[in-house]
């Protein structure tokens, strides 16, 4: 399965356009939810880096209590393998119903992403 479809690429690179530069940024909804089915990692995702599109920004979650903001490689979430030979995988029934920061705040609360 491709973690970043076409039309979700286009969604991200689009937000990360609309970004790029700004002092005050737009909060956007996120556009898709990747989460590793051996551990607790989840990652939602607004935009993507126009100037290195393999740069993607969101609410970063690996687990251990303490989400945060910031940014992560696809090319390196496509890489990792967990057990049997599992890979990262798209949530292919995601579908954001508030903003990032609206996530980041619930998700600093609980320790955790609840999406």
């Amino acid at each position: 399965m491709k973690l970043i479809t076409d039309e979700i690429r286009n969604i991200l690179l689009t937000n990360g356009q609309a970004n790029a530069g700004r002092e005050e940024t737009i909060d956007f909804n996120p556009a898709v939810k990747l989460f590793c089915p051996w551990g607790a990692a989840t990652w939602l995702l607004t935009e993507l880096d126009p100037e290195d599109p393999d740069i993607a920004f969101g609410l970063c979650d690996l687990g251990m209590e303490c989400p945060e903001l910031g940014n992560v490689r696809i090319s390196e979430l496509e890489e990792l393998r967990g057990p049997g030979g599992l890979t990262i995988e798209r949530d292919l029934f995601f579908t954001a119903n508030k903003t990032l920061s609206g996530y980041a705040d619930e998700a600093q609360r609980l320790g955790r992403i609840d999406a």
